[in-house]
C-alpha cells in the first residue's frame, strides 16, 4: 500500500497528518525507488497546490526567529488559519542545525492542531536541502495549509535560496547591536519585502525606533526586489505580541496588491522556471560524473593539473570530449 501513489495522494489531500509526515519522509529519502515514487506523487498533487501564502523568514543568530515565528504562528491559528513551518538548513550536516531546538522552543505552536512544524534534513548541499523543502512546501499546500513559513537557519546563500521559493521574504533585524547596518549584507536587504526590528520592548524600545529610522534611510538607497512594492520597516515584540498583527496585515496587503496586478503569478512562474533550470543543470552534472569514462579519467586529470603537466582548460576539454565520444557511439 505504501508503494502506491494513491495512498499518499489521498492521505495528503484528506489532511491525514500521519500520511503527510510519511510523504515528506519519502521526499527526504535518497533512494531511487522513493524518488521515483515521490516524483509521481508531486506531479499528481500539483493541481491542489498554489493557494497558500508562502512566507520566508531570515535573521542573524540571536534575533529571535523562533520566538517570532511562534508568535506569528499563534496569531495565524487564532485567525483559524492552518500553518506549516519548514526550514532550510545547509549547515546541519556539520553542526546539527538549530531547527530541532526551535521546534521544542515553539511549545504552544508545536502542539496546536492547526500547526505543523517540520525540520529540514541536510542533504549535504544547499541544493539538496532546498529541493526537499520546495517539494515539502507543495505537499503542505496540497494538505490544505493556508500559510507556509520557510525559515532559513543557515547563513549566506540560504537566504537567496529561500527568497527564490516564497512570495514574501521577511528579514528580522536585532536593534542595539552596535552599528545598525553593520554585518547585514546589502544583497539580503535587496531581497527583503519587509524588514522587522525585533525585541522592541522594555529598555530596547528607543533602540528599536533608532534602528527603524536607520533602515528606512538605507532602504531608500536600494532597489526593491518587487517594482510594485516599497518594503516597509516595522517593529515588533514577539514576547508582548505587539506589532505581529501589523506584520501579517503587511503580508496580506502585499499579496492583494501583487495578485491584482498579476505580478504574484509572474513571480511564481519565474521561480518555477528557474527551479527547473537548476534541476536540469544539477541532473546533467550528476549524470556526467557517474559516467564510467569520466570516473576513470577525472583523477588522472586532477593529478596532471596539480603537477602542471596539463592546463585546467585542456583537462576540462578532454573530460568533456567523453560526451562527444559517447554520442558518436550511440548514433553509430
Amino acid at each position: 500500500m505504501e508503494n502506491d501513489p494513491d495512498y499518499y495522494i489521498q492521505g495528503v489531500c484528506s489532511g491525514d497528518r500521519k500520511v503527510l509526515a510519511k510523504t515528506i519522509t519519502l521526499i527526504e529519502s535518497s533512494l531511487a525507488a522513493h524518488q521515483a515514487l515521490m516524483s509521481s506523487v508531486i506531479d499528481r498533487l500539483l493541481p491542489f497546490t498554489g493557494k497558500a501564502i508562502r512566507l520566508g523568514v531570515t535573521g542573524v543568530p540571536g534575533v529571535g526567529k523562533s520566538t517570532f515565528i511562534e508568535s506569528l504562528g499563534m496569531h495565524l491559528v487564532g485567525e483559524d488559519l492552518r500553518v506549516a513551518i519548514l526550514a532550510v538548513d545547509p549547515s546541519s550536516a556539520r553542526s546539527g542545525g538549530s531547527i530541532l531546538g526551535d521546534k521544542t522552543r515553539m511549545e504552544k505552536l508545536s502542539v496546536h492542531e492547526n500547526a505543523f512544524i517540520r525540520p529540514s534534513p541536510s542533504g549535504g548541499t544547499l541544493g539538496g536541502v532546498s529541493r526537499k523543502t520546495r517539494e515539502a512546501m507543495l505537499v503542505c499546500e496540497a494538505a490544505g495549509f493556508d500559510v507556509i513559513i520557510v525559515e532559513t537557519v543557515g547563513v549566506g546563500q540560504s537566504e537567496l535560496t529561500v527568497a527564490s521559493m516564497v512570495d514574501f521574504f521577511l528579514v528580522l533585524i536585532l536593534a542595539g547591536a552596535g552599528d545598525e547596518l553593520q554585518g547585514i549584507k546589502r544583497g539580503i536587504l535587496e531581497l527583503a519585502d519587509a524588514i522587522v526590528i525585533t525585541k522592541a520592548d522594555g529598555d530596547n524600545i528607543e533602540k528599536a525606533h533608532q534602528a527603524k529610522n536607520a533602515y528606512e534611510n538605507a532602504m531608500h538607497l536600494l532597489s526593491s526586489s518587487t517594482p510594485l512594492w516599497t518594503p516597509p520597516v516595522l517593529t515588533c515584540s514577539a514576547l508582548e505580541m505587539t506589532g505581529v498583527d501589523e506584520i501579517w496585515e503587511t503580508v496580506k496587503k502585499y499579496r492583494k496588491q501583487l495578485s491584482a496586478s498579476g505580478a504574484l503569478e509572474q513571480k511564481r512562474q519565474g521561480q518555477a522556471r528557474q527551479w527547473m533550470q537548476h534541476l536540469l543543470e544539477e541532473g546533467l552534472k550528476d549524470w556526467f560524473y557517474q559516467m564510467p569514462e569520466v570516473k576513470t579519467m577525472l583523477s588522472r586529470m586532477k593529478w596532471a593539473v596539480e603537477k602542471g603537466e596539463i592546463s585546467p582548460t585542456a583537462a576540462v576539454k578532454k573530460l568533456l570530449s567523453v560526451l562527444e565520444q559517447d554520442g558518436k557511439k550511440k548514433s553509430g
